[in-house]
């Protein structure tokens, strides 16, 4: 688990500060880095009063976080075969904002659209497994006033490295807006660190 260590050390130096026809949509302003050392990619999507921040995370640190809390190895396997991105979402407006991830989606490079597996989703799987552990996930809704911000893990089933549109939406005083990152992609399987590290 050197790898999911070192991707400890290598987020410390991230910012972590991390459809419907109703919908309001406006061009996002997006905000792309890359961690000089690890090479992984975080976007920040500013967009009507909601920021949002997704961070790369690698498979090594995802086992290494369920294995830690007992997950049998089956479960922590399928967690990590997901992209899974570390998420910050904060209200950034003067207005109470409303989000639910289940009106979330992401579109892979042919075209389709697929629904975000959502915090209650895993939950579910867990529990019939016989897990009670409820942490790490973004929660599936929330009502922000103004500066609340949450974070957790969104999850994406896509390979590795796979390019992908992510599309999110949220409510700003019972107005619904959406937007959309475009040209996303999954972490590789692994990173190679300078030995130093």
């Amino acid at each position: 688990m050197n790898a999911a260590r070192s991707q400890l050390a290598a987020i410390s130096l991230c910012t972590l500060t991390l459809c419907s026809s109703s919908s309001i949509s406006h061009a996002a302003k997006v905000t792309i880095q890359q961690n000089e050392t690890s090479g992984l990619k975080s976007w920040i999507s500013e967009s009507q009063g909601f920021s949002v921040e997704l961070i790369q995370l690698l498979p090594d640190f995802i086992r290494a976080i369920y294995m830690s809390h007992g997950f049998p190895e089956s479960e922590f396997e399928e967690i990590a075969s997901y992209c899974v991105f570390g998420s910050v979402i904060k209200n950034a407006s003067n207005k109470t904002l409303e989000y639910d991830v289940s009106n979330w989606y992401y579109t892979d490079t042919n075209g389709k659209q697929h629904k975000i597996k959502t915090k209650t989703d895993w939950l579910e799987q867990w529990q019939k497994a016989g897990i009670t552990f409820s942490w790490t996930m973004l929660p599936d809704k929330g009502t922000f006033y103004v500066g609340d911000w949450q974070q957790g893990f969104t999850t994406v089933e896509l390979p590795r490295e796979s390019k992908f549109d992510f599309t999110y939406k949220w409510k700003l005083d019972g107005i619904e807006y959406s937007d959309t990152i475009e040209g996303m992609s999954c972490a590789p399987e692994s990173i190679s660190l300078p030995e130093n590290m």
